[in-house]
């Protein structure tokens, strides 16, 4: 079909797009465009899931087994903590289930349309038939869409037809017959493809599940889930713990019944403490506070687009980030122009007729950004400058396009480093040409002045350049070519020689304020910031010098210096480079492996189509997300929303925080798990009756593992986060001391527990074994308000830092005394009231856990044990 057939069966408009009413029904009528997903658990099958664990199993047999035996007490207790320990364990994992839906919702696709006359950046799922679509060099094709308006554009469909060289595309109608190959439907853009080069404006005929991707997706099972590197870890441990903890719990059973405790009460022990050493929490705990990290770097302007990013981000060694936008506001003016030999200021000092006239009408015609109804100029920050230049000199877009309309362009790319648009007028055609200055410069023989058309001084042009660059302004160099009849098939190299050279224009886009502080970050967290541009070497330098991030006498390493290293040169030259220059997206991927090969751990900012090799290659990808494309951000494991450097910081800090905070967890959990496996343990070998009951075990396992252990995923970072050296990859969680504090920890509060029960020997059993349940269960309440920080003291912690923990450890302990006290509970967990002095005595047992990780602290900050930086 044509084009106009199209839009005629369609109803839509190719100049102002759909009416805001036209899309709310036609979003009624066919949908989200969206493939379908698996639907998320429900949650009866989460909750039904909490007791389909082997442990568990096994404790509700154990269960009806004492009910036949007539521990009707023990039945009821075993079942009504399992329950209870399954609502927690629910209300986790459905929280962890609704943190990560929203997680893929955050990362939805975008699309650039027209709609009302004016165009607009949509999420892709609200795209409608009928919508008109603008396509662009990195945008993913947000639908199936006939191509109305193309130029160079060229569309990489490997995902579907398998072909690797992009598909050239066009608006003219193609064989109609439905089982011709996709492939050759040279007017269709699909769904899912990418814009290698060109852009183009189409319509969308299919969304969603009747688009060629969505049929290919009904054959495919939808979602899967993809853990971490740390839950495979963690995974991979617990394994191994569940195993030591069963050969353990045999033990304890063996040393029991041969000391003649009764045979079920010692099953029903060993299986309670079979599954209170597990910590089946960790898991869900690990997903909660990976998942609330990245929505707390979504309100930084981070936004994660892939899960593991989030505990790899502490690992960062080096920051490679683009200057402008990132390093910079990215908010142009021209503020010198170049022109007949003369520097000027703009605006106030324009001149009239040759080469003023042609230069402005160059910055307005040959220029993509736009001008609505309300004079607003909207585009990518540099195009809308110099409209904004052109319009203040009084040279009008669209008025100039009415009389000169464009019929041909060639984009920018990396390679050419510039872009071209070519245009018919009174006197024939004329092609505008900007870009890099030594880009276009290479290709004028002339320049135009008011005397007339002279031949170009190369060396006087070039010196202005590196002038106007020194002073740390984006150089642009803009020329023309006028003929009379241009071959429309001509090639961007056949139109771009044979220049006349117009003059520079020269671009202010302050520093950002913020980086130099972020820059001070880095160093004294021990990341190194290096600078990577497409900018002259001189306006690179001036502005990183500025920031800190390269001192007065270092120098930049240009794209050509790097494209003439050898392999191993580049890695020695990269440890002592801090700015690169002139530097295209496949020297950023060189520069990658070379830091790489170097051990270093690296995040890489990007942008562009050709950038998304580099963001792949890197350890974590940062793309832009307001003029980052499409295919960037998809390469990406992180998204800027702001595209500032600053950010890129404030989310390796939060990296680092979320990944102390899991150790932080682990560390208690562990220490926790294994005082009640000594305490156990211990007492048989001893020649000491088991300690506690079965229930006394899992309450401790519930009420320990649950709200505190939760409470810690939010713990504020420490003060001196920042001011320690990057975490290796490859660290063990138990490194930094961590697997000799759960040891210390486990063996003192165990003997504490132990210690309790020879005290209180004498006394009744009740009584004795109320006090040793005592002793551990609030022991562990005083090592997760000490366990917050490995080296800063609770006092400098401050004690009401962390309300969550805080309003946690005072309802366990709450619980604790009900337990005690109250007279129901003390009929279920068979305790007795302490006296006041039984109690004090119980509570100091506990304070010295406090004390001994508070002096653990001391030593560590003093650098007497572990090595925590």
């Amino acid at each position: 079909m044509t084009v106009e057939a199209v839009r005629q069966q369609l109803q839509t408009s190719l100049e102002d797009g759909l009416s805001a009413q036209a899309v709310s029904l036609r979003l009624a009528r066919h949908g989200p465009n969206s493939i379908r997903e698996a639907k998320l658990k429900s949650p009866w099958r989460i909750f039904a899931a909490q007791f389909t664990d082997f442990m568990i199993v096994v404790l509700l047999a154990a269960a009806v087994i004492a009910g036949f035996l007539g521990e009707a007490a023990d039945t009821v207790a075993i079942v009504t903590i399992v329950v209870l320990n399954a609502v927690i364990g629910f209300v986790q994992e459905y929280r962890a289930e609704q943190a990560m839906d929203a997680l893929r919702k955050m990362a939805a696709q975008q699309a650039r349309v027209v709609r009302n006359g004016e165009p607009a950046t949509i999420p892709a799922a609200d795209l409608v038939p009928g919508d008109i679509v603008l396509l662009e060099a990195g945008n993913v094709v947000p639908a199936d869409v006939r191509v109305a308006e193309s130029a160079q554009l060229r569309i990489g469909e490997a995902a579907l037809t398998g072909e690797s060289q992009p598909a050239e595309k066009h608006s003219h109608p193609v064989d109609p017959d439905p089982q011709s190959a996709l492939g050759d439907r040279a007017s269709v853009a699909y769904k899912g493809t990418i814009v290698h080069y060109g852009r183009g404006r189409g319509i969308v005929v299919a969304t969603g599940m009747q688009t060629e991707l969505g049929r290919i997706a009904e054959m495919l099972d939808a979602r899967s889930e993809v853990k971490t590197p740390l839950q495979q870890r963690l995974a991979y441990f617990g394994r191994y713990l569940a195993l030591a903890a069963l050969g353990i719990c045999t033990v304890i059973f063996a040393a029991g019944v041969l000391r003649g405790e009764p045979l079920v009460r010692m099953f029903l022990t060993s299986v309670s403490l079979a599954v209170a050493a597990i910590p089946e929490a960790l898991p869900a705990v690990v997903t909660i506070t990976l998942a609330l990290g990245a929505r707390r770097m979504l309100r930084l302007n981070a936004l994660v687009r892939r899960l593991p990013a989030v505990e790899t981000l502490g690992s960062v060694t080096y920051i490679c980030s683009d200057k402008t936008g990132t390093l910079t506001e990215n908010k142009m003016r021209v503020n010198v122009a170049y022109l007949a030999g003369q520097s000027v200021t703009l605006p106030t000092e324009t001149g009239n007729g040759d080469p003023w006239t042609t230069f402005f009408t160059a910055l307005a015609v040959s220029n993509d950004a736009h001008r609505n109804a309300r004079g607003e100029v909207s585009g990518d920050p540099t195009e809308a400058a110099l409209m904004e230049a052109a319009l203040a000199a009084g040279f009008d877009k669209s008025a100039l396009l009415s009389t000169m309309p464009r019929i041909a362009e060639y984009p920018f790319d990396s390679e050419r480093k510039r872009m071209t648009t070519v245009h018919t007028s009174p006197s024939g055609t004329v092609a505008f040409v900007k870009g890099a200055p030594e880009a276009v410069l290479e290709r004028c023989q002339t320049a135009l002045e008011p005397a007339g058309i002279v031949s170009v001084d190369r060396t006087a042009v070039a010196a202005a350049a590196e002038r106007m660059a020194a002073d740390g302004l984006r150089v642009i160099a803009v020329a023309y070519r006028q003929w009379p009849d241009w071959e429309e098939d001509a090639s961007p190299d056949g139109t771009e020689e044979s220049l006349t050279f117009l003059g520079l224009a020269g671009l202010i886009d302050p520093p950002r304020a913020e980086v130099l502080q972020a820059v001070r970050i880095c160093r004294q967290a021990g990341i190194v910031p290096v600078m990577i541009t497409g900018d002259h070497p001189a306006t690179a330098l001036a502005v990183a010098r500025h920031l800190g991030i390269a001192s007065d006498h270092e120098r930049a390493v240009t794209g050509p210096e790097l494209a003439a290293m050898p392999q191993r040169e580049l890695e020695e030259h990269v440890g002592r480079t801090r700015v690169y220059a002139r530097v295209d997206p496949a020297q950023k991927l060189r520069i990658v492996e070379a830091l790489q090969n170097r051990g270093e751990f690296v995040a890489m900012t990007g942008d562009g189509v050709n950038d998304a090799p580099a963001l792949q290659r890197s350890d974590i990808g940062v793309a832009m997300g307001m003029v980052g494309t499409d295919v960037a951000r998809e390469a990406a494991d992180l998204v800027l929303l702001d595209d500032n450097f600053a950010t890129i910081v404030a989310a390796v800090k939060e990296g680092r925080h979320i990944f102390e905070n899991i150790r932080k967890f682990i560390k208690f959990i562990m220490a926790s798990n294994a005082a009640e496996i000594w305490t156990l343990f211990l007492a048989p070998f001893l020649g000491l009756p088991v300690p506690l009951l079965p229930i006394h075990i899992l309450w401790t396992n519930l009420v320990t593992d649950g709200l505190p252990g939760l409470a810690l995923a939010v713990e504020p970072a420490e003060r001196s986060l920042m001011d320690r050296p990057p975490r290796p990859p490859s660290e063990s969680l138990f490194a930094r001391g961590l697997w000799q504090h759960v040891v210390w920890v486990g063996l003192m509060i165990g003997g504490l527990s132990i210690f309790s029960q020879a005290y209180a020997i004498h006394m009744s059993w009740a009584h004795w074994q109320t006090i040793v349940f005592t002793v551990l269960t609030v022991s562990q309440m005083a090592h997760v308000v000490a366990v917050r920080s490995d080296t800063e003291s609770l006092w400098r912690l401050g004690l009401f830092s962390n309300l969550p923990l805080l309003g946690a450890v005072a309802l366990t302990i709450g619980l604790q005394m009900a337990v005690i006290y109250w007279a129901p509970f003390q009929r279920v967990f068979k305790t007795a009231s302490l006296s006041a002095g039984e109690l004090i005595f119980t509570l100091s047992l506990c304070s010295a856990v406090l004390a001994a990780v508070e002096v653990e602290k001391w030593l560590t900050r003093r650098g007497w044990i572990y090595q925590t930086r």
